[in-house]
């Protein structure tokens, strides 16, 4: 679980520099900034623990597991960013613009949270097939 922990931890951030530095471009830096956080590390790595209801869930349309996943992220994204702000007084990410509830999430990333949902499965697919979920770490 460790192992597993720590590829979806670093995968979470390499997806995340690599969206937050084309998002800068697209915005008009030709430095294409990019940037995460370390707490994002541990919230990435919380993926493991949604291997189950992948499990569950895996017999579903696509269409109907991409939107499970949506309000899935939505949930974690609320919760730790919540608890972030509780804890330390901000969290790593405030939305501002677009529809923003609290802060905390943006309804309007629900195609990009679909998007990476899907590729979570198509991951932790790849991970299943490897002696990484065999307990074998």
């Amino acid at each position: 679980m460790l192992t597993r922990f720590i590829i979806y931890g670093l995968l979470g951030w390499n997806m995340e520099v690599f969206w937050t530095g084309l998002m800068s471009g697209l915005n008009g830096n030709p430095r294409l900034v990019a940037h995460t956080y370390l707490w994002m590390f541990p919230i990435y790595g919380l993926a493991v623990l949604l291997e189950p209801l992948h499990e569950k869930i895996r017999c579903l349309h696509w269409y109907l597991r991409g939107m499970i996943w949506v309000v899935v992220i939505w949930t974690v994204e609320f919760i730790t960013g919540g608890l972030l702000r509780l804890l330390v007084g901000t969290s790593p990410w405030i939305y501002r613009d677009g529809w923003q509830v609290y802060g905390l999430i943006r309804l309007d990333m629900a195609p990009l949270w679909f998007a990476a949902g899907l590729l979570f499965e198509q991951i932790h697919n790849r991970l299943a097939k490897s002696d990484l979920l065999a307990g074998n770490e």
